[in-house]
């Protein structure tokens, strides 16, 4: 653990690990059931980041196809199922994470249900590396509200200014935004192919690897 007074969150999806096709194919399993035909991966990822309700939704929207009262839960079952068949880490973020809890207590801030997230951490080797972790299933809501990130900085005793979210949507840098903290988005993310480029305010970081990231993380415990 970290300096108390400090505090990095990162995002999963689109940030860690590269979860798209596992839920595509969730997704997609789901909207053959109901009698429709499967969407290209690239645009259910592009559904991704506000909750697997919010993905259901657009899937089946997409898709063109009746929301059952339990489509929810039964895309939970077949995600369950295939939750780590294709889903790895970008190359590389273990090193950012390590370098992070250097300075920092370090979290992880996520729409996806906590139980999905604690297996995808436990079976990547990488929960060991988190003090907190909070899901889209949580009390606190949903990103982008800030309440999580609040709690999360409340636990490490953080102000906003020494407080960073890592993340890779238009989701993560609203939160960031919310809650005055720095923001930095990974251009390697998928969630990040559908930013708005627009909403750039200017002051938070992008980077492209892992490496610009444990740079941008290195100057943050510095500052």
């Amino acid at each position: 653990m970290g300096d108390l007074h400090r505090l990095i969150a990162f995002d999963l999806d689109g940030t860690l690990i590269d979860s798209r096709r596992d839920l595509a194919d969730s997704a997609n399993e789901l909207i053959v059931e109901l009698g429709g035909s499967p969407l290209p991966e690239e645009a259910v990822g592009g559904m991704v980041g506000e909750g697997a309700a919010v993905l259901v939704r657009r899937a089946l929207t997409a898709a063109q196809v009746e929301h059952p009262p339990d489509a929810l839960t039964r895309f939970l079952e077949i995600y369950d199922r295939r939750l780590l068949v294709h889903t790895r880490l970008y190359p590389g973020v273990r090193g950012p994470i390590e370098k992070a809890r250097e300075g920092a207590r370090v979290a992880m801030l996520t729409n996806k249900p906590l139980h999905h997230t604690e297996r995808i951490l436990e079976a990547l080797g990488l929960r060991p590396l988190f003090d907190d972790v909070i899901g889209g299933d949580s009390p606190y809501g949903r990103k982008p509200d800030p309440a999580g990130l609040q709690a999360l900085m409340a636990a490490a005793g953080a102000t906003a200014g020494r407080t960073l979210l890592v993340g890779d949507s238009a989701i993560d840098h609203e939160t960031a935004r919310r809650a005055s903290v720095q923001c930095c988005l990974v251009a390697f993310g998928f969630g990040f192919e559908s930013f708005p480029k627009e909403r750039f305010a200017g002051d938070e970081s992008v980077v492209r690897d892992a490496g610009e990231l444990t740079a941008v993380i290195e100057r943050f415990l510095r500052s």
